[in-house]
């Protein structure tokens, strides 16, 4: 795996650098990083470390040229700081690199410009495909219609834009939200608080319809002031579970992600609030954290390996010229600890 980080542009170390630096030709410097017999191990041997003290990267357009295709793919993800993406990365790998596939990784830092960079870097490189997951601040897709109008498959997973040509891989999100909001009204909670993230992304929207489907399955009525876009870190989650709380006299809490819900839990503890006894919990992605927490914490999983297993198949058929599915849903499971069972017995739905 080789991650590469598009914040900010770096000029590449060339093959002109390296040979300026020692004193020999270009085509030198190739053919000794080529391992050409006609170049001596002493050399190959010099070349290779100045390459390596500069900081030298392979030209992934001229080895695609030689060999007529591209054995690199490309995946763009908004971080690898969390187990999600981080385990979707790791199993994509199990199968790609035994199938002689390369991997880069792009971190886009939730950021569309970033988004945009990472896509241009991708397609100026040729790589064989591009697997990605949208930044939450991505609302229009322009960017992505530039990998399909080239000809570069591409595999969307998680956040995904429905519109665009490809295959989408991606959680049952609605239900996931379903199975845990009906779990908070079954054990007794009656004033469930929603911490999401941009509800212009289908992973929240879709779990913001779970939600009110649930809310509304079992006779509750909706409340709009219960809802809380864009509360998906652990500071958002700590500043916004005080109003939920103080002002809207909330009972507990469905959360898209884990870490907004580990905030609230942060908080509820300072102002005296006992969880799961006065007050529920109920995270989303059963982030590592979620089971060692006191009192852990109840939270839906995404099952990231098997997700990262379809995206890679699915490459790989798409390179052999097979036909994907154009979805793949993957389903989720809730699972019930402390925050939200006062049996503080571990159940999966």
């Amino acid at each position: 795996m080789e991650l590469l980080d598009v914040s900010m542009d770096k000029r590449r170390i060339t093959i002109k650098d390296i040979a300026d630096s020692l004193d020999v030709t270009p085509s030198t410097v190739s053919r000794a990083l080529a391992d050409n017999p006609r170049i001596s191990e002493s050399t190959k041997k010099l070349i290779r470390d100045k390459a390596e003290e500069l900081g030298y990267e392979p030209n992934l357009i001229a080895s695609t040229l030689r060999k007529g295709k591209s054995d690199t793919i490309g995946m763009i993800v908004p971080g690898i700081n969390r187990s999600f993406f981080s385990n979707v990365i790791s199993s994509v790998e199990e199968i790609l690199n035994p199938a002689g596939f390369n991997l880069v990784i792009i971190q886009t830092h939730e950021k569309t410009e970033n988004e945009r960079r990472a896509i241009r870097t991708l397609l100026r490189n040729r790589v064989g495909a591009i697997i990605m997951s949208l930044s939450v601040q991505t609302k229009e897709y322009g960017h992505l219609q530039e990998i399909t109008s080239k000809g570069i498959p591409l595999v969307q997973f998680d956040r995904v834009c429905k519109e665009i040509e490809g295959t989408k891989i991606v959680n049952d999100n609605f239900q996931g939200a379903y199975l845990s909001v009906s779990h908070l009204i079954k054990s007794g909670y009656r004033k469930i608080v929603h911490f999401t993230g941009a509800l212009n992304l289908n992973v929240y929207k879709e779990r913001f319809e779970g939600y009110k489907t649930a809310l509304k399955d079992a006779g509750l009525e909706f409340d709009e002031s219960l809802v809380f876009e864009y509360s998906i870190t652990r500071d958002t989650g700590r500043r916004n579970i005080n109003k939920a709380v103080a002002e809207l006299k909330a009972d507990a809490l469905f959360s898209s992600g884990d870490f907004s819900a580990l905030g609230a839990v942060d908080t509820l503890k300072e102002m005296g609030v006992k969880i799961p006894d006065d007050f529920g919990v109920v995270g989303y992605a059963n982030e590592q954290f979620t089971e060692i927490m006191h009192p852990s914490m109840t939270s839906v999983e995404q099952n990231p390996q098997e997700m990262g297993n379809r995206i890679a198949k699915t490459i790989i058929k798409i390179l052999n010229g097979e036909q994907p599915d154009e979805q793949v849903i993957i389903p989720v499971r809730l699972l019930i600890r402390e925050s939200s069972w006062i049996n503080k017995t571990l159940i999966t739905y």
